[in-house]
């Protein structure tokens, strides 16, 4: 327990972003297998228990913002994400435990003030039915946290026709390596 209260967000995204650049390019470098390879107790280590981490974890791990979205099924404001803008090549992952969601190819501009994209990395996300609206909606979260991402709608761009709405908070942008 004292090793999942020490993790923190950076540790997370680098250690997934490295394992997200070993299997995106097939390359295996000296420095990518360092940047995997947990070298303390903050570090994440493959055998950390998504669900089972405490509400007090979490807070330890999230910002209040971030913890407010991913872990008790907020939204934040829409048009205050910095993501909104993002155009670079890269990898949107969750903020809660750095898995790849969404590829940057897959984002366009929705005009709605949320990041959207109209396709998901196979697996990466479960859906549920919400009717906090009154009105049914498919509510998205993270496969491996269980974080809060989002709503799915059917109104988006082909080749889907979807448009995942997703609260740039719960996300973290990876950059694609320069050639």
């Amino acid at each position: 327990m004292m090793i999942m209260n020490q993790l923190t967000r950076r540790s997370v995204l680098l250690g997934g972003s490295a394992a997200l650049t070993v299997a995106c390019t097939g390359r295996d470098s000296k420095a990518q297998e360092a940047a995997m390879s947990p070298s303390s107790p903050s570090e994440i280590n493959d055998d950390t228990d998504w669900a089972e981490l405490s509400e007090a974890a979490w807070k330890d791990r999230l910002t209040a913002e971030e913890f407010r979205v991913l872990r008790k099924e907020g939204t934040e404001r829409a048009g205050t994400s910095p993501l909104n803008a993002e155009k670079r090549e890269g990898t949107y992952v969750c903020a809660g435990c750095a898995l790849p969601l969404f590829l940057s190819s897959h984002k366009f501009e929705s005009g709605t003030g949320w990041p959207s994209f109209f396709d998901v990395i196979d697996g990466a996300v479960d859906t549920k039915t919400d009717f906090k609206l009154i009105v049914p909606r498919t509510e998205y979260h993270c496969s491996r946290c269980g974080g809060h991402q989002g709503h799915v709608f059917k109104d988006g761009p082909q080749p889907t026709g979807l448009r995942y709405c997703n609260n740039g908070v719960a996300l973290d942008f990876v950059p694609a390596e320069s050639a």
